[in-house]
């Protein structure tokens, strides 16, 4: 589909787009509802839980970990309700053909395949960040966690697409080699900055869980009125099931981890939640058309804004990109007067708002008009934020430094 072209011949409505698949999303709010209390009476006899301190960690008292595998069984279990719709004895036919004759393009386009990738590579980014809960491991660990889980991904012939929406509006043909290895770097930065975003959203109580539910519902829109016109039934099936499985397994956790939460997510649940919108990112490009990705990005606005404006503020400081401050949006919400449920109910407007332009923008204006609104809007936020005073950052106290946390975020 090029960027330009009009769509305008619907094939199904949203109602049937999400009849045989409504079901997904509440087995998979099940599975996490029932399991969320289970990590946590285990993450609670186990001592494995988040202790206070002075600067990062206000909480009064400590709180479990262990969410993150809650979420991630709720997330698996959609999925698994997701391949039971399909014909199992086909897709694990081809996919026998398909690593008999080693023709990668077979996988690459059978949807059971598609889902063991990124079941596989959901499980991946869940360790890494389960070890780092219980470890305290460097970035640079985190990061080849990351970037393993990106090679699965890869491999599972998700975002097949990507480059090609950039390079074919401009009439730009590179030999296959190249197109693999600009895949392959795109996607790995496309994991690597989703995970530490949302990472590093995980820093009051409910605020990355809903935030990216929200998101989530937002992708959810984007998939169903794709599926609506029905050009590719295999991804768009997907992209529906997945959206639905993660919305399930989110609002499954959260009741747990509203404010005062009773068990936190971790960097085993932040990550998996990023990794869910890379992954949701990169199907969003098999229409090789930027239309689809870009308005994911702005539905993702809000923590690429507060990882921007941490990362612009640490530097400017001069400290580094992944050490613990408290620099970020949230953070410097509450340190201005607001409680925390004041600020998570703001999060949760503002993603609902970003949610409504991206989701609006793709469907009702060309690619033209919407980057220019994006840019606006961008542009707007950080004249704001400017103004505002939350871009400098604030002077340094007298004295010698502080060290740093040990625990790098």
């Amino acid at each position: 589909m090029a960027a330009e072209e009009p769509i305008v011949v619907l094939k199904y409505t949203a109602v049937e787009v999400l009849r045989d698949k409504w079901w997904i999303a509440m087995v998979a709010l099940g599975i996490a509802l029932v399991a969320t209390p289970i990590v946590r009476a285990i993450a609670y006899r186990a001592r494995i839980v988040d202790r206070p301190d002075d600067l990062l960690k206000p909480h009064g008292r400590p709180v479990a970990y262990l969410g993150g595998l809650a979420i991630c069984l709720g997330l698996l279990a959609g999925l698994a309700c997701h391949a039971t719709l399909l014909p199992l004895g086909q897709h694990w036919c081809e996919i026998r053909r398909g690593i008999a004759a080693r023709d990668f393009s077979i996988l690459a386009h059978n949807p059971l395949w598609n889902i063991m990738a990124i079941a596989l590579s959901g499980i991946l980014i869940t360790i890494t960040g389960l070890v780092d809960d219980l470890c305290n491991i460097t970035p640079r660990q985190k990061i080849c966690g990351q970037i393993a889980a990106a090679g699965v991904l890869l491999l599972g012939g998700i975002g097949t697409g990507m480059i090609s929406m950039f390079l074919a509006p401009l009439g730009i043909v590179v030999p296959l080699w190249l197109l693999l290895i600009l895949r392959t770097l795109f996607c790995l930065l496309l994991v690597i900055c989703a995970c530490n975003a949302t990472n590093l959203l995980d820093g009051l109580d409910g605020l990355c869980g809903g935030v990216t539910g929200i998101i989530a519902l937002g992708y959810l829109a984007l998939a169903v009125f794709l599926a609506m016109f029905g050009r590719v039934p295999e991804m768009d099936g997907l992209r529906v099931g997945l959206c639905l499985a993660m919305v399930g397994a989110v609002l499954g956790f959260l009741p747990y981890n509203i404010p005062p939460a009773s068990i936190f997510m971790g960097d085993a649940g932040s990550m998996l939640l990023g990794f869910f919108v890379a992954t949701m990112m990169a199907m969003f490009c098999h229409e090789a058309s930027a239309r689809w990705f870009l308005a994911a990005c702005v539905v993702f606005a809000l923590p690429i804004l507060d990882t921007a404006l941490a990362v612009v503020r640490r530097t400017l400081s001069g400290t580094r990109i992944f050490s613990g401050d408290r620099s970020h949006l949230y953070d410097q919400l509450v340190d201005r007067g607001m409680s925390v449920k004041q600020v998570v109910v703001l999060f949760y407007a503002l993603s609902i708002l970003a949610g409504a332009i991206g989701v609006l923008s793709a469907i009702f204006l060309r690619l033209r008009y919407a980057v220019v609104l994006y840019a606006l809007g961008f542009a707007a936020i950080w004249v704001l934020f400017y103004k505002l005073g939350m871009v400098q950052p604030p002077p340094r106290p007298p004295g010698p430094p502080k060290p740093l946390d040990p625990k790098e975020e």
